[in-house]
């Protein structure tokens, strides 16, 4: 038997190689002779450049600035002239927590100037295709930080800089792009991003996501505000008003600016990790694809990994099955996504912060569970075939 293990991370948990080298143990031991191919993946946000390194990518460390604007380590992946770079890993979510080396940025003011600085790093370093992950972000800045990192200036009526993040956009009154880093006419840039929204409005970058990120009422206002007249700036520079694109609304109108400046393509994030991972050529005689994440939910609907997974799968007609730490899908909304069965670790520890705390060890005696479950049903249909 052979068995793909495809999972995205268990966000608070565990990163995606260990979720994916912990089932795979469980089913070694559950089933010696089955073979197992490991693939961790991710949607465009956090654990995107593990996924590229798991995957062949070398792992380049550079520093930059975090959303505050504090100097971060972080890193991107290269492999030849292709790079992928991540947004969380330098001025995401995840720089805010508290851990080492993370920023307190408040909304207001969290830039993505970050992002910006490593996408310079990897054109300088001769990529000439860069594949841009923009999940999990601390700022709505309209992407305006990265821009300036990239040699744009952004600038007041009295001709300053204007103050970072959401809060300075209302102030801009000139987007000067004759500064622009020479590389970028050269270089590809693919937008990875798992969200279609656009970029204001009530389904905009400021009303779905900046309460996220800790914004108040009185705040998402106010950055709604400063993206509608930040697309208007721009607007101005380029000739062409991006802010209803699909996509442009990801991290907080990075995907705005990527599109409408950079001239960026869109892709949803899972569908390219899953391309530079092989997983097509990985199909190829498997008889169960394994996907999961921490938490299955209406969310993993709109374009998360193991959705994207499974209906890669399904084009290929190997059924999928999920594991998750807790799962609030239906059985009608699982079949829909492709996925045919879940195994939640909630069954096993209920209480969710052991769960988290003891996800390696649950997700081993998940894989023996499933490599038994998977044993007893191929007896049957060898019984019922008989």
């Amino acid at each position: 038997m052979k068995i793909v293990v495809a999972p995205d991370k268990f966000k608070g948990s565990l990163p995606a190689t260990q979720v994916a080298a912990a089932i795979a143990a469980g089913l070694r031991a559950g089933r010696p002779g089955a073979e197992v191919i490991t693939i961790p993946v991710a949607d465009g946000g956090e654990g995107t450049v593990d996924a590229a390194v798991a995957a062949g990518f070398e792992r380049v460390p550079v520093t930059a600035a975090g959303p505050a604007g504090d100097p971060v380590r972080a890193s991107y992946a290269r492999r030849g002239e292709a790079a992928v770079v991540e947004l969380a890993c330098v001025c995401g979510l995840a720089r805010r927590s508290g851990e080492p080396g993370s920023s307190r940025a408040a909304p207001l003011v969290a830039s993505s100037a970050g992002a910006g600085e490593v996408l310079r790093a990897a054109l300088e370093a001769g990529a000439r295709r860069i594949i841009l992950g923009v999940g999990g972000s601390a700022s709505t800045d309209g992407g305006a930080g990265l821009l300036q990192a990239l040699g744009a200036r952004v600038l007041d009526a009295r001709g300053e800089p204007a103050r970072p993040g959401g809060a300075g956009l209302r102030d801009v009154a000139t987007l000067d792009l004759s500064g622009l880093h020479p590389e970028l006419r050269a270089a590809e840039v693919i937008l990875a991003a798992d969200v279609d929204n656009p970029l204001t409005g009530p389904d905009g970058a400021a009303e779905v996501y900046a309460p996220q990120k800790g914004a108040s009422q009185a705040e998402v206002a106010l950055l709604d505000e400063g993206l509608r007249h930040w697309a208007a700036v721009v607007a101005a520079a380029t000739g062409t008003d991006w802010s209803r694109a699909p996509g442009a609304g990801a991290a907080g109108g990075v995907g705005f600016a990527v599109l409408a400046v950079l001239g960026a393509v869109r892709t949803p994030g899972v569908e390219l990790v899953l391309d530079l991972a092989g997983f097509g050529a990985a199909l190829d005689g498997a008889d169960l694809v394994i996907t999961g994440e921490g938490s299955l939910d209406a969310q993993s609907l709109a374009g998360k990994a193991p959705v994207g997974v499974a209906r890669a799968a399904a084009r290929r007609g190997v059924p999928v099955i999920a594991v998750a730490g807790r799962c609030t899908l239906t059985a009608t909304e699982l079949a829909a996504a492709g996925i045919t069965a879940v195994y939640p670790l909630s069954d096993l520890e209920p209480d969710q912060a052991r769960s988290r705390a003891e996800a390696a060890r649950l997700l081993r005696r998940t894989g023996q569970i499933i490599a038994r479950d998977q044993l007893a049903e191929a007896v049957t249909k060898a019984g019922t075939r008989a």
